[in-house]
């Protein structure tokens, strides 16, 4: 035997260069455990979705439920939000109260939160007016006797009403000299609209002969029995 080739008999065997801790961690983790750490981002954003739709605080068990991860599997998605929303760093931190978790503003957003909703709020519309401002916005521009002659009351209160809210502004006059009325953006945005494009087709509620037959006579029932009712009371 050539002596390079002893030397090469007896040298030790090279050992295999060593993996990196991170590789060795993923070559030791199990797949299922590494499957569900990989699930955690994700649950995290439905966790925080629940959150942010309930207005009471949920626990884990109930989060858990929702959606059909285990607990502990829950816990972890809320450690992750935790570390997401830790207070000072954004506007909404996560809190524990009464035995579950919520979404709330952070302390230091609070006197500009009193600021905003000290503001009046909008009171909610009587019929009267919601038939005024349906009227409106489906013929607009359109006149105080025209509405009243739809409606089969007067108008005035209604539109005065809406006229004060800002959700109906004056648009010139009719060739009659009467005010013509058309909705605002305040009206848009009050319910949801990006333009009257977006308004429900009033095609659907467009009754046929026979159903506006059958309604006019309801009515004129109706309209007949308060009278008689009318009538008895004095």
């Amino acid at each position: 035997m050539s002596e390079l080739a002893q030397v090469n008999a007896e040298a030790p065997a090279t050992p295999h260069a060593a993996q990196p801790p991170s590789a060795q961690h993923e070559a030791q983790l199990p797949a299922a455990e590494h499957e569900a750490e990989q699930e955690v981002p994700a649950l995290a954003r439905t966790v925080e979705a629940l959150l942010f739709l309930s207005s009471e605080p949920l626990g884990a068990g109930e989060l858990a439920e929702a959606t059909q991860a285990g607990e502990g599997a829950v816990r972890a998605a809320l450690a992750v939000l935790a570390e997401q929303y830790a207070p000072g760093r954004r506007g909404i931190t996560l809190r524990e109260l009464g035995g579950g978790w919520t979404l709330a503003s952070d302390p230091s957003t609070e006197d500009a939160a009193r600021r905003l909703f000290s503001r009046p709020r909008a009171a909610t519309l009587s019929p009267a007016q919601a038939e005024t401002l349906a009227i409106v916005a489906y013929l607009q521009p359109v006149s105080r006797p025209e509405i009243t002659r739809i409606r089969g009351v007067s108008a005035d209160s209604a539109a005065a009403t809406l006229l004060d809210r800002g959700l109906i502004e004056e648009a010139g006059h009719s060739q009659f000299g009467a005010v013509l009325y058309r909705t605002t953006t305040q009206f848009l945005k009050l319910f949801g609209l990006r333009d009257l494009d977006q308004l429900p087709d009033i095609a659907r509620w467009d009754p046929t002969p026979e159903e506006q037959a059958e309604l006019r006579e309801r009515l004129l029932r109706a309209g007949e029995a308060r009278g008689g009712a009318g009538a008895a009371d004095s």
